[in-house]
């Protein structure tokens, strides 16, 4: 099984993205032929500074690796250094229907946000088809807010394929439902560009004052709270917490007594009690880049070995060779 995820250098990584998509790669690699890149491409549509491109690239690796990722189990490389997918996208685009590419939510949801339109927004979709397809994965595990991008490269692997013939493995969707969509601090799905995302590896201080600025609603501590497990607080406290501190938290809510000031002390001891190890981890990395980029190196050549085969196989098919 080849299992195949990426993650964007947009920005400062977040608890959203580890519980989303990093969490349940790191799991799989255990499981699969595992192959998961650090999105440089993807980021131009909306990052334009070279100097924090290399930054947020570099600070994706890192966080990563220490997170649990093992370069000797998954394949681990930049999206750059392996510009056979920019082929591939050419030949997956002169078969994309622009309404499918219409239908997409992202580019309409991030250009409401204020986001520039340009075509690589609009076109994104295409690039992460061909990321996708030129490693002939056949699982692609993401946050519930990807899946329908993983359809789309179904769709345009199938038409690629019913036009060409067998070229491309259609891969399967894989979505952890629990941890889908992982709320922000205001609520909504926690984003970098939302301003609500609480970084996995930001300072104690700056971590501690992000949970404790989350807004509750203005019940007082002693009244019951029957629908507790829609606060943002306690979601949050599900996914960092040992299940019985969870558990007692919930039930202490809707019975009354527990204040959210003491909620949200909760929250941020078991949040920075379960990033511990790794930002004991990440340090060490980050005095010994050399072998990070080694890891970076010895993964893409090993991608391009692969998205070589697949792209020959795909110029052969439509008489490019």
């Amino acid at each position: 099984m080849r299992i195949l995820s990426g993650i964007q250098s947009s920005g400062v990584l977040h608890v959203g993205n580890y519980f989303g998509m990093m969490k349940p790669a790191i799991e799989l690699q255990e499981q699969g032929d595992a192959y998961y890149f650090i999105a440089d491409y993807h980021s131009m549509t909306t990052i334009t500074d070279p100097d924090l491109r290399r930054s947020y690239t570099l600070a994706a690796a890192l966080d990563f690796l220490a997170l649990g990722l093992d370069p000797e189990r998954a394949v681990f490389f930049r999206q750059s250094d392996v510009p056979e997918v920019t082929e591939l996208t050419w030949m997956l685009s002169t078969v994309t229907p622009m309404g499918l590419l219409e239908r997409c939510h992202s580019f309409k949801d991030k250009t409401a946000k204020g986001i520039s339109p340009n075509h690589g927004l609009f076109a994104y979709p295409v690039l992460m088809a061909a990321d996708i397809l030129i490693y002939d994965s056949n699982v692609v595990p993401v946050g519930r807010d990807q899946k329908q991008h993983v359809e789309v490269t179904r769709d345009i692997a199938i038409k690629f394929n019913q036009i060409y013939g067998d070229v491309f493995v259609i891969p399967e969707v894989r979505i952890r439902e629990e941890t889908a969509v992982v709320p922000g601090t205001d609520g909504q799905k926690m984003s970098k560009s939302y301003g609500n995302s609480i970084d996995i590896f930001s300072e104690e201080k700056q971590t501690r004052k992000k949970i404790m600025k989350m807004v509750m609603d203005s019940r007082p501590p002693e009244e019951p709270k029957p629908d507790a497990e829609k606060n943002t607080a306690i979601q949050l406290l599900k996914l960092v917490a040992p299940e019985d501190v969870y558990a007692e938290t919930l039930d202490q809510l809707r019975q009354g007594g527990l204040g959210y000031g003491a909620l949200k002390q909760t929250l941020f001891s078991h949040q920075w009690a379960c990033f511990a190890e790794a930002r004991e981890r990440r340090a060490e990395l980050a005095a010994n880049l050399d072998y990070v980029e080694s890891v970076l190196q010895r993964g893409a050549e090993r991608a391009r070995a692969t998205a070589r085969t697949v792209v020959d196989r795909a110029r052969l098919a439509c008489g490019l060779d």
